[in-house]
């Protein structure tokens, strides 16, 4: 397993190895000495997926509040993403930041995302699933969500913005320069 850093340190890509022959191929999504052997000591409590059934459908920039605050590492198991961490820790040289990475079930990457950090993906195929572990439940009174296309954070997606879909929850995010972090 591959375990490499992004411009914001904290967040890092996981390729983990293929064995394959003519059956197709194996490979260990998820070890925990691995990961810790890396500077990732999370202890994933919980699995998610998701389907989008359009290209273009964007998710984010979601956060949940502490002490709800997650972790999380994402893959694709259908498709493709195009997958954005914002640094949201006050205290952090790269706070506003933002780092990106294309995942997808041919290029099996995942990205680790640290809490503290806005999470967001837009789908670049359609049917695409995304499955990813979280080290805190789902509480929705610390649920959030920033602006996807705010200019504050001029993230760069990738995609055409007039073919974006998104949710009313993410239509109606709050800006980054009303966001006060949490974190």
């Amino acid at each position: 397993m591959q375990v490499e850093a992004l411009d914001i340190p904290d967040v890092k890509l996981v390729t983990p190895k293929r064995f394959g022959d003519e059956r197709g191929y194996f490979c260990e999504i998820y070890n925990a000495r691995t990961f810790s052997a890396a500077g990732i000591d999370c202890d994933f409590i919980q699995d998610n997926e998701s389907f989008s059934a359009a290209k273009g459908t964007l998710r984010g920039l979601h956060y949940q509040a502490p002490p709800f605050a997650q972790a999380k590492l994402v893959r694709v198991l259908s498709g493709a993403i195009v997958d954005v961490a914002v640094d949201a820790r006050k205290a952090s040289p790269t706070y506003g930041k933002w780092v990106k990475a294309e995942l997808s079930a041919e290029n099996g990457v995942q990205i680790f995302v640290p809490a503290g950090f806005l999470h967001g993906f837009v789908t670049l195929k359609p049917d695409t699933h995304v499955a990813y572990k979280v080290d805190n439940y789902y509480d929705q009174a610390s649920d959030g969500s920033v602006k996807w296309d705010d200019p504050d954070l001029a993230i760069d997606w990738g995609v055409d913005s007039n073919s974006i879909i998104l949710s009313d929850k993410d239509r109606n995010a709050e800006s980054w320069r009303n966001f006060t972090s949490v974190f």
